[in-house]
This record gives C-alpha cells, sequence and structure tokens, in this order.
C-alpha cells in the first residue's frame, strides 16, 4: 500500500517578521521589575496590574496581525 502523494511541505510562506511580533507581549511582561510598582494608578488600579491587563488587547490585535500575514 504504498502513496505517490509525498507528505505535506511548507509552502515556503512563513514569514518571520509577523512571528517575531509574537515575542513583544513575551518581552514586555518577562521582566517583572519592570512594572513591580504601585504608582501610577489607573482609576485606583496599582501599575502592577493594569499594565499587565493593558497586554491582554494588545496581545490579541498582534495575535491578529499575524494570523492575516501568515494567511
Amino acid at each position: 500500500m504504498s502513496s505517490d502523494r509525498t507528505p505535506d511541505e511548507p509552502s515556503g510562506s512563513f514569514k518571520l517578521f509577523p512571528n517575531i511580533l509574537l515575542l513583544i507581549p513575551f518581552l514586555a511582561l518577562l521582566w517583572v521589575p519592570f512594572y513591580n510598582s504601585v504608582e501610577p494608578t489607573l482609576y485606583g488600579f496599582p501599575f502592577f496590574y493594569w499594565y499587565q491587563f493593558l497586554w491582554v488587547p494588545i496581545t490579541s490585535i498582534i495575535i491578529f496581525i499575524v494570523y492575516k500575514a501568515d494567511k
């Protein structure tokens, strides 16, 4: 039962730059001492919390951009 079909090969459409964008949120949240502070507050939330929550929509947008670029 041999098949003439070869395994799917990468299409070569892998783009490096859009995928490097995925490192931005990782690196922004990796260095905890950068955002480990109370000030400045935003609506009573310490910087430590709102900085991390800010990255949730930013990361979603970056993932969408990478998805569209790789498509």
